[in-house]
């Protein structure tokens, strides 16, 4: 019975949680509605970069599997084809994820977030922030 219990408040927890974040998603700027194309780089280079960490290469391939899943987004696989960029950046004391205007790309992000364990496996918060912030600015 306190197994039962204890699973029924994670779970109450877990959407307590996701609700709190959700409120606290910042908010998108209206003009990424328009992007159609997007391209996912790491800050340090692409996933095909030798000297890449291989946290960083897990969080791109992480990110773009979300994408082609979502359906939103059309992934390209080179900057010059791309509307947006999404670089992201994990480490043990937090992860990140920023959204570019592609021909301004690495200057100045429009959207970003962070939290630990954000681009981990399994469920990944900072992919499930950016699909919901531009769910928002879509319709």
């Amino acid at each position: 019975m306190k197994r039962h219990i204890t699973a029924v408040l994670l779970v109450l927890l877990a959407f307590a949680g996701s609700a709190m974040a959700a409120k606290n998603l910042p908010t998108m700027p209206r003009t990424l509605a328009n992007a159609r194309y997007v391209y996912v780089t790491a800050y340090d280079g692409d996933q095909f970069n030798p000297s890449l960490l291989p946290e960083d290469r897990a969080a791109i391939t992480r990110v773009q599997d979300a994408i082609q899943k979502w359906g939103k987004l059309t992934l390209v696989y080179s900057l010059e084809n791309a509307d947006i960029v999404i670089a992201v950046e994990s480490r043990p004391s937090e992860d990140v994820l920023a959204v570019y205007d592609a021909d301004m790309f690495p200057e100045t992000y429009l959207w970003r977030v962070m939290g630990r364990g954000g681009l981990q496996k399994g469920e990944a918060p900072l992919i499930s922030q950016f699909e919901q912030a531009f769910e928002k600015i879509a319709h």
